[in-house]
């Protein structure tokens, strides 16, 4: 049993959200969501609202095939400048966040969302972190990219890979990585109390 006593589903394809979760002392099984969910967009959305929309549609996708009582999903991007940086499509695209984001400072949102099954009302939350990154030498550029530490993940880096050129400066690193595990608790609770009549 899990921490609640409840069976989780973690509606994520993500191996660091499942080591997050895991390492949190939860117990869960895992149904992957239709890649084309990340896919659709949000027009006229802020980032926050992005991230809570795909995290929900996430949630949603994965409910016919569940019979847990809970269902947790989430969704990770970076955002500069008002600029969503998903994961990248391929190394140029890669390449073309990773110059974007040199020097600078950004941030980056989890859009989380827990979706209570057997009463049907979800719960949905944005953490952020802002990181900064170090300008990066055209070797430290070549070599990362070379190493595919870039692929699968939004902004283009992997912060659990430990890169010396980012600094996180406001927020939870677990959030970086993909999953607030450390909000859980909290939120689980307020999914709890909310009143499927309001």
């Amino acid at each position: 049993m899990n921490r609640f006593d409840l069976t989780l589903v973690l509606a994520s394809q993500s191996p660091r959200r499942r080591e997050l979760l895991a390492e949190a002392g939860y117990q869960f099984t895992i149904i992957t969501p239709d890649q084309k969910v990340e896919q659709r967009l949000c027009s006229g959305c802020t980032p926050e609202e992005l991230v809570a929309e795909w995290a929900l549609s996430k949630a949603l996708d994965v409910l016919p095939q569940s019979n847990a009582d809970y269902i947790l999903a989430a969704d990770t991007v970076a955002e500069i400048d008002g600029q969503i940086l998903g994961k990248p499509r391929d190394e140029a695209d890669a390449e073309r966040m990773l110059r974007m984001l040199s020097g600078r400072r950004h941030r980056v949102l989890t859009g989380v969302c827990l979706f209570d099954v057997r009463r049907h009302l979800w719960l949905q939350k944005v953490e952020v972190s802002v990181l900064c990154m170090r300008p990066l030498t055209e070797e430290q550029l070549a070599d990362y990219l070379a190493s595919d530490g870039w692929m699968e993940k939004a902004g283009a880096f992997g912060y659990q890979d430990g890169p010396d050129w980012l600094c996180l400066e406001q927020g939870l690193a677990s959030n970086v990585v993909g999953l607030p595990v450390e909000q859980l608790p909290e939120w689980f609770a307020e999914l709890a109390e909310l009143n499927p009549d309001n």
